[in-house]
């Protein structure tokens, strides 16, 4: 006797939608972590400008940290409130340890 049995195509198909499930929320999860990761956190700080370069005033912040803040009007030793990402100051902390 022959037996005709046909494979089953609905397991294909949900063993597809099961992976491609996983693909996507693993997808989704990754661009919520950058997202959260590399979008500013600016707030506006008093800082010292240390120069007015053509590139933008760098200026120093109370912790420590000397941030291009892109161009500005100010001289040197000139205290201005600036926004600052902080985010940018906590890389920069990651980088360097000893700090």
């Amino acid at each position: 006797m022959s037996s005709n049995r046909k494979p089953k195509k609905v397991s294909n198909y949900n063993s597809i939608l099961i992976v491609g499930g996983i693909i996507a929320a693993g997808a989704i999860l990754l661009f919520v972590y950058l997202m959260w990761y590399v979008s500013p956190d600016q707030i506006d700080e008093r800082v010292k400008v240390i120069a007015n370069t053509n590139d933008g005033c760098i200026v120093e912040t109370f912790d420590g940290y000397a941030i291009n803040i892109g161009s500005c009007d100010a001289q040197p030793d000139q205290y201005i409130v600036a926004p600052i990402d902080q985010k940018l100051k906590e890389r920069a902390a990651l980088m360097n340890p000893t700090r």
